[in-house]
């Protein structure tokens, strides 16, 4: 039902009314009342009587019908849409009769048919629109009758008439924003008017600002926050709150990064004791002494909940005042931290830990490329001047590295291969190429380092009992592990869990049995489908995946609220607030910032992925008609993806592949049931690229035969 459908059956409701009536009341263009008004009645909805209007019976049967089902339009195309029940407990197919004219991301309410087309699905009608939403981005089109019209991302073959003067000059093929300025009850009688004009679909930057402006990503922020992160330029330490603090600037701190990385929010140190065993420093910007409760820095940060990073942008949590100034652990600068020291035994174990509020000095920035050099054993004069006051701390911390390795794989903590992208872009924004990301022993280094402080932070939460952001990760359900086990017989191994639920020393010994052979990809694949998202939550339930009982995030406060608000409440600690004290102020937050970071983290992942997809189809259209040496990456009824050594991903029709009916067999091979070729995960395979479209981040491949 529609919003203008919902007035008038609510105006009906209240008493008799005639079309004028209905008219003063709702302020509507006479024509559109009078055919929503005839639709209604036509439907049921509405009953005339003596010249007025009553409802129908129609509203009567859905008055006493089954209660309705909150949801999400989450897919739309010409024909069908699939809603997303709100309780997260799956999808709803719409048939396009039944959709009414909901949009992507309206909220609405849905009635199950009592017998749907395919047994055993979920299939219904919208029956309201409760919040719609009328901003999206698309592309400009003609329709049918060759009008000027928006095709809305992702939803192929949709086309919203645009208003006669609601073009704000855009042209074809341009990306814009745009928004409902009439909503009928069927897609066609749509009306909506440019908001905004980004440029030609051909770019990948374009196109990606229209996914920015339809996921509703705000990039500028607002003006009470800039006046609170101005305060912030040019700004240096207040001597008084050193003389607060535990003073480190003798300490050889310093960052390891990316050489583009700008917010750095985590430093190092590490120092041998004489027990053999290790003391461990990691230092974070200390955001939360700059970014306080109910202000509208913090307001902001949590809305925003991350930052984004695609291509080379990145959207910040906070403003670069804050994220690349005062918060940034820059070289040669005094910085507020907030400091895990760590004591560790001569095999690598926790032995102690202690949180203090800090000052301290980056001796350097390191770089993860430079650091993997030194510590290959590269005596480069540049690299040795350079890396002069902590490059006696690289062998030391390489041996704590191995150590805590080694105790990683001892308690099955699981390592699955996953490629990322590196794309270079020249100086036009354009993506010239794409390379895959490669990990060195520094970058791992890191990774275990930020792991340990964030293994103490969650452990003090714990055990003080109060309230806290923990990041969990849940054991698998057993509906998922019997799908694996077929994924995995369907690969060929004869694999059987001593219980229901494998063990992660059972599902990393696959891993490893299964690295660097032809089987890696849809072994390590299913493994991957196979578990739980990872999560934020108050309640302290460990992580699966790493296996620790202890888990929460808090190295990157800059980028990550979860991080901020955890730092927020272990300050309250070393202060000694009681514990009463703490659960009072804290149960709700902590509640409310795992809630709104879980959500926001989830769309920001979206969004980097739809992004990085944009400008690896802007690359591969200028290599149409080229020959690929690929890899078969999944298997669909419909067709294989393919994935190329640069992790670019494309897609060949069966037409291409089968001559019979393709049959897919758990979701890892399809068969040619006509010749019996089969192709399965992990294939190699050669193609060449057909297609390229930007505007939607589709790559189209062609079979070649080896």
């Amino acid at each position: 039902m529609t919003p203008l459908q919902k007035n008038i059956l609510a105006a009906c409701k209240r008493r008799p009314q005639t079309l004028r009536e209905l008219q003063n009341a709702l302020q509507v263009d006479n024509s559109r009342l009078r055919s929503t008004v005839t639709a209604m009645v036509a439907t049921g909805l509405l009953s005339a009587q003596n010249g007025q209007y009553v409802p129908g019976l129609a509203t009567i049967e859905n008055e006493s019908a089954p209660e309705t089902i909150p949801c999400t339009l989450v897919k739309l195309a010409a024909r069908f849409g699939f809603a997303s029940r709100d309780d997260g407990t799956g999808d709803i197919f719409i048939p396009g009769r039944a959709l009414h004219g909901a949009m992507p991301q309206d909220k609405i309410l849905v009635k199950l048919f009592d017998r749907p087309r395919v047994e055993g699905s979920a299939e219904g009608e919208v029956v309201e629109i409760t919040t719609p939403h009328n901003s999206f981005a698309g592309t400009i089109v003609l329709s049918d009758d060759g009008r000027l019209a928006v095709e809305p991302d992702g939803c192929r073959d949709v086309r919203i008439i645009l208003e006669r003067n609601g073009h704000a000059n855009a042209q074809l093929g341009d990306k814009v924003g745009a928004i409902l300025t009439n909503r009928g009850e069927r897609h066609v009688d749509h009306r909506a008017a440019v908001a905004e004009t980004f440029g030609a679909s051909d770019r990948a930057a374009e196109c990606a600002k229209a996914i920015l402006y339809g996921r509703e990503v705000r990039q500028e922020f607002p003006e009470e926050v800039m006046a609170e992160a101005h305060a912030y330029d040019n700004a240096v330490i207040d001597p008084n709150e050193i003389a607060h603090r535990a003073d480190l600037r003798g300490l050889p701190i310093f960052t390891i990064d990316s050489a583009e990385t700008k917010d750095i929010d985590d430093a190092i140190s590490l120092m041998k004791t004489q027990n053999g065993g290790y003391e461990l420093g990691v230092h974070i910007a200390d955001v939360s002494h700059y970014v306080r409760p109910d202000t509208a820095l913090d307001k902001e940060a949590f809305e925003r909940a991350t930052s984004i990073y695609y291509a080379d942008q990145v959207i910040p949590m906070l403003p670069t005042q804050l994220s690349n100034g005062i918060c940034s652990l820059n070289e040669g600068e005094d910085r507020l931290a907030f400091s895990c020291l760590m004591q560790l035994d001569e095999k690598g174990e926790i032995h102690s830990y202690q949180f203090v509020k800090s000052v301290i000095r980056s001796r350097v920035k390191g770089v993860y490329k430079e650091i993997n050099a030194l510590m290959d054993g590269s005596n480069d004069p540049a690299l040795m001047t350079k890396y002069k006051d902590v490059v006696s701390q690289l062998p030391v911390m390489q041996e704590l590295y191995e150590k805590r390795l080694a105790l990683r794989q001892a308690r099955g903590a699981m390592d699955i291969e996953s490629d990322e992208a590196k794309l270079i872009m020249d100086e036009e924004g354009r993506c010239v190429d794409i390379v895959k990301r490669t990990r060195g022993v520094s970058e791992c280094m890191i990774e275990e380092f930020m792991l340990l402080a964030n293994q103490c932070a969650a452990n003090a939460g714990r055990t003080h009992r109060v309230p806290f952001v923990y990041r969990i990760h849940e054991a698998p359900d057993a509906e998922k592990m019997e799908k694996l086990s077929a994924t995995l017989t369907a690969c060929g191994l004869n694999v059987h869990f001593k219980g229901e639920i494998p063990t992660q020393l059972e599902l990393a010994a696959i891993l490893d049995e299964t690295r660097d052979q032809p089987i890696q990809i849809p072994v390590h694949t299913g493994i991957l489908r196979s578990m739980q998202k990872a999560r934020y939550s108050p309640e302290p339930k460990g992580h699966y995946g790493l296996v620790l009982k202890d888990y929460a995030h808090f190295t990157s406060p800059i980028r990550r609220y979860p991080d901020l608000a955890i730092h927020r409440i272990l300050t309250d600690m070393l202060v000694g607030r009681p514990e009463e004290a703490l659960v009072k102020d804290y149960t709700a937050f902590a509640t409310h910032a795992s809630e709104q970071s879980s959500r926001q983290e989830v769309a920001a992942v979206r969004i980097e992925r739809d992004v990085e997809d944009l400008y690896k189809a802007e690359y591969m259209h200028n290599h149409l008609g080229e020959v690929f040496a690929g890899t078969v990456s999944g298997v669909t009824p419909r067709g294989v993806f393919v994935a190329l050594d640069n992790t670019v991903e494309g897609f060949v029709p069966t037409a291409q592949l089968c001559k019979g009916e393709a049959t897919v067999v758990e979701g890892v091979s399809i068969v040619d049931p006509f010749t019996g070729r089969r192709w399965m995960l992990g294939d190699p395979i050669r193609v060449q690229c057909a297609g390229a479209d930007v505007a939607l981040g589709r790559v189209d491949f062609d079979y070649l035969p080896m």
